[in-house]
């Protein structure tokens, strides 16, 4: 394949059974997601589906800073000041490719070492053999730009040891890979001077006997040590209950992710924490990826998509004016206006692609 080109895809392997290879190659973005990369590897993965040959997928990042950084929200941005059909298209095909990884029928082996944020989580987390290393650093960080968890990502944080998922929502706060393991976001560490012989491992003898060579014993994780205050304060009705709860706790890292929520936009906050509870009700990763359609939908539509990535991205004043202005000014009235139908709503019937107006 030509190296200019955003992403890698090859065949490696033994003439008995190949490995599809793809490689996120934008560096300089840490690797960050276009709707142009996000076809690519639709196709790549519908093809070796239907291969015999391949045997195993392996997903990997250019560079040395990370798997992706997330979703190209400057291009998002862009949309959203322009109607917003691109950013629902993207959105549209990211999460057909989420929905396609979770049930993926073959082993898909993706390697989360540095960065792996927003849409890297998206597609990495959903895969059935999930590798972190010691500089694995994972987030979910999108109410700092006035957006909703997405790529799925509700589904596993809905799911983690009692309220780390809300705690990491609300937030937006980085994660170790020890983290990622303990809230099931992975399954493997592996040491990422490792790594090169891990995938060499795979193509020659295969996904089980990769990980049963290289996997080793993480180190602990030290938000689940963290559990007792992060289950006491996350338990409020709001998310002001939450703010008050973290406020009056004597833990110092309590004291500040009340800093870093009331940071961040209050009707983002105050959709996610509707959101990761709704989707601990869903049964399937294809209806959470429904209802987080229906979100960025509803992100689109508002005031503080638009000027949190301006403010962090755009300008770059890091001073964004929320609207709502405040936690205690957002009303149910705002945060139901989210969950309404995308309409059209995501559907995921085999071969359909639903063009969005």
């Amino acid at each position: 394949m030509h190296k200019n080109e955003d992403v890698l895809v090859s065949v490696g392997g033994p003439s008995g059974g190949s490995v599809g290879l793809i490689t996120l190659n934008r560096p300089k973005a840490i690797n960050s997601l276009t709707h142009p990369m996000v076809e690519q590897i639709s196709t790549a993965l519908t093809s070796w589906e239907n291969d015999d040959t391949v045997r195993a997928v392996v997903v990997t990042g250019a560079g040395d800073r990370g798997l992706c950084a997330g979703g190209d929200v400057v291009a998002i941005y862009h949309s959203a000041k322009a109607g917003g059909a691109e950013a629902r298209q993207f959105w549209h095909d990211e999460y057909l490719l989420n929905a396609h990884i979770g049930r993926y029928p073959k082993p898909y082996v993706a390697v989360m070492d540095g960065i792996t944020m927003g849409g890297g989580v998206g597609l990495s987390a959903h895969g059935s053999v999930r590798v972190v290393t010691e500089t694995t650093k994972m987030a979910m960080p999108e109410v700092g730009i006035g957006f909703v968890p997405d790529v799925g990502g509700t589904f596993i944080l809905s799911r983690t040891p009692g309220l780390l998922g809300i705690h990491a929502a609300l937030t937006g706060a980085p994660f170790t890979g020890a983290d990622a393991l303990a809230m099931g976001f992975a399954d493997h560490f592996i040491p990422r001077d490792r790594l090169g012989a891990f995938t060499e491992t795979i193509l020659a003898e295969g996904t089980d006997s990769a990980v049963a060579a290289f996997a080793e014993e993480p180190p602990p994780s030290h938000l689940l040590a963290q559990r007792e205050w992060i289950d006491h304060c996350y338990g409020g009705q709001t998310v002001s209950d939450i703010v008050a709860a973290l406020r009056g706790h004597d833990a110092e890292p309590a004291g500040e992710a009340a800093d870093l929520i009331t940071s961040r936009s209050p009707i983002a906050v105050s959709v996610t924490l509707e959101a990761v509870r709704r989707a601990a009700s869903l049964s399937t990763l294809e209806d959470v990826l429904r209802q987080e359609f229906r979100t960025s939908c509803g992100a689109l539509r508002s005031h503080d998509l638009v000027e949190g990535i301006r403010a962090l991205l755009i300008d770059k004043d890091r001073n964004p004016q929320w609207s709502p202005p405040s936690l205690d000014a957002v009303t149910a009235e705002d945060i139901d206006g989210y969950f309404v139908s995308a309409d059209p709503d995501l559907t995921f019937e085999p071969g359909h692609r639903q063009e969005q107006q």
